[in-house]
């Protein structure tokens, strides 16, 4: 299993605000610090405001902060949220009797039990 462009930078950029947590910081701040492009950053901000991980603030003194304790933050809730998790397309398979869904599933499973154990807290 790969993790996304997406959840490796809404990863990064909640390891930033854990880090951050006495002020707001900045996308261009954070875009900076990792180098990446500051419009790709603003599409996992959205996400992760709509998900309540992150509180943001507008105007000339505005920023983002972490919405939540980073014990709160669940590591396989976040990649549920952030990633498409269809691994396999069987709509067009003929095969009848096919057990390559289970066994894929099975592994998905396996992988996202491991993150369901951490929290943002064990990786900062």
């Amino acid at each position: 299993m790969k993790l996304s462009q997406f959840t490796d930078y809404s990863l990064r950029l909640l390891i930033y605000l854990s880090g951050a947590r006495d002020r707001l910081v900045t996308i261009s701040e954070i875009a900076s610090h990792y180098d990446i492009s500051a419009p790709h950053l603003k599409k996992v901000v959205t996400s992760l405001s709509s998900h309540k991980y992150i509180r943001t603030v507008r105007g000339k003194h505005g920023g983002i902060t972490l919405n939540k304790t980073p014990e709160e933050i669940n590591l396989g809730e976040l990649i549920r949220h952030q990633e498409n998790l269809k691994l396999l397309d069987c709509t067009a398979c003929a095969i009848s009797g096919c057990k390559l869904p289970m066994a894929v599933n099975e592994g998905l499973r396996a992988f996202l039990a491991v993150f369901d154990r951490k929290t943002l807290r064990d990786i900062i």
